[in-house]
């Protein structure tokens, strides 16, 4: 079985860098075999949340978000790729995370973090880990923090210099490490119903 993995990404910026740590993370999921798509939060341009997917009538949310939340029923695992601004969490990718509950539940969540300096946005992705628990998700103990972002992946999300060489020996672990999570949850899902 294909594993399905939704990359979320939530920068608004018009010169983000972070999209690429996104797509390294997409190329290096879908060479090892998984169906791994880019979730960016700015391309599906949800409002300010006011209310969640599950407060609408049914058939009445907008159809981006309806079309978002079926994606994330049939995922297996996420990653949530964060920046961070002033130590904390990307508003934009917080305001997607926060219009959905119930369908985050019971998969496995993996971060990945990048900053412009050398703190590589670990702050913001500390804070991501109580709130994914929160949302219903385990969130896995590896992590991959990359700064500076600029040294790190090119343009096309190649990885440069050592920084890059350094991500490659660290991508591995966390990939295996997100996959024995995703293969657990299939199973115990599987075998038995979740208790809520």
């Amino acid at each position: 079985m294909t594993d399905k993995i939704l990359v979320l990404y939530g920068s608004y910026r018009s010169d983000r860098m972070g999209v690429r740590l996104a797509d390294y993370i997409v190329a290096g999921l879908t060479a090892r075999g998984a169906e791994a798509e880019l979730i960016d939060a700015k391309a599906i341009g949800l409002p300010m949340l006011d209310r969640m997917y599950k407060e609408y009538p049914k058939g009445e949310a907008p159809p981006a978000m309806k079309a978002l939340a079926e994606k994330i029923r049939a995922a297996d695992a996420f990653v949530f790729v964060t920046g961070e601004y002033n130590w904390g969490p990307q508003p934009g990718l917080k305001n997607l995370t926060d219009h959905f509950l119930e369908e985050w539940f019971w998969r496995p969540a993996a971060i990945a973090s990048y900053s412009r300096g050398r703190f590589s946005g670990v702050r913001a992705g500390t804070v991501w880990h109580g709130i994914l628990s929160e949302m219903g998700m385990v969130v896995i103990s590896s992590v991959l923090a990359v700064g500076p972002i600029a040294g790190t992946l090119d343009a096309d999300g190649r990885p440069i210099e050592d920084a890059g060489a350094a991500l490659n020996r660290a991508f591995p672990r966390f990939a295996d490490d997100l996959a024995w999570w995703t293969q657990a949850a299939n199973v115990q899902r599987a075998s038995k119903a979740p208790p809520y």
